[in-house]
Formats: C-alpha cells, structure tokens, sequence
C-alpha cells in the first residue's frame, strides 16, 4: 500500500464518551470499494462492511470488537479467472497507553499480536483495509483450475522429472539390486 489510504475514517480518541461504547457502521461508497480494491491487490470489492464498537476500558485504554464482511474478486492464480470470496471477520484490537517497549534490538512477536500503542486518532479505515488484507486469500483457484506439470530441458536432453530431483531417489533401486555375494 502507498502513504496514503484509499479510505480513512479518522476518530479522535479524546473526543469519545469516556464511560461508553462508541458504535461505528463503515460502507465505503463504489469509488472507496475501488480505491481499497486496487490497494489490495483485488479486481473488485462488490460489497464491504465494518461494524462495531469502539470501548474504554480503564481510564486511558480503548477495546475495539468489529465485523468485517466482504465480497471479493480476485484473479485466479492458475487461470486468472475472476474468483469470488466472501468474507466475514471478527477484529479485535486493543490500544494500550502503557505500551510497554521492546528493550533489545531484536524481539520475539508477542502472543497477543491484536495489542497496540494508543494513538491520538484512530483511523478506522485503515484498521477496515488490514484487517480485509490480512483476510484475503492468498492464492485463490478457481474451481477446477489445476496448475500441472510443466517440463523443461535444452533440446538433445530428456527433462527432469520430479522423481529425478530427489536427492535419495535411485535409493532404493540400490538396495534392490543383489550385491557381489548373490
């Protein structure tokens, strides 16, 4: 994706009810669905919505419980026929103001990879853009659509096979074979 979103949704967290749960209901129009498409790596987006709620929890700390549902059109990665996938998600995000920071260079992801820092403005466009990304498949087929064998070898030479490649593949031929000693 680029710098800037295809759809933003910008919230300022400080101007939320601090004791009760803020609902949102996101339908991006044709043209955001064909921004967002085209961000994604998709044909089309016939049909997105992200719904839910926005909660405090504590005094500085924010709980987002959201569903995603889409229907999207990808192209088949063997024929490259339109595939259409139908999504239906529940995002779940945690903005933590205590975030604690990593203390080394290199560090380990975190069990619970749905925590994160508690921004100024969350923008609910781009939590609705990853959370579609992350839920896209990543090699859609079509039906029926197989990927096959190809075979290829310089001309005067007989192709590899699979068989062929295999490192212990004429393995067992050898121990079929009688030894010297019958």
């Amino acid at each position: 994706m680029s710098d800037t979103l295809p759809f933003t949704h910008p919230l300022r967290l400080a101007d939320l009810a601090g004791r009760k749960p803020t609902r949102f209901r996101l339908e991006p129009d044709a043209a955001a669905r064909g921004r967002i498409a085209a961000a994604v790596g998709a044909t089309a987006i016939a049909a997105l919505r992200f719904e839910g709620e926005l909660s405090p929890q504590g005094r500085r700390d924010w709980q987002l419980r959201a569903r995603l549902s889409a229907r999207v059109e990808q192209p088949c990665i063997v024929t490259l026929a339109p595939v259409t996938t139908e999504i239906a998600e529940t995002v779940a995000r945690s903005y933590l103001a205590d975030m604690p920071e990593p203390e080394a260079e290199e560090i380990e992801m975190p069990e619970d990879d749905s925590v994160e820092p508690l921004p100024a403005v969350l923008d609910l466009g781009a939590v609705l853009i990853e959370a579609l990304t992350l839920a896209l498949p990543l090699y859609p087929r079509a039906e029926g659509a197989e990927l096959g064998t190809a075979r290829f070898a310089e001309p005067g030479t007989e192709p590899l096979d699979e068989e062929a490649t295999r490192p212990f593949a004429g393995l067992a031929d050898m121990l079929k074979k009688p030894g010297k000693d019958g």
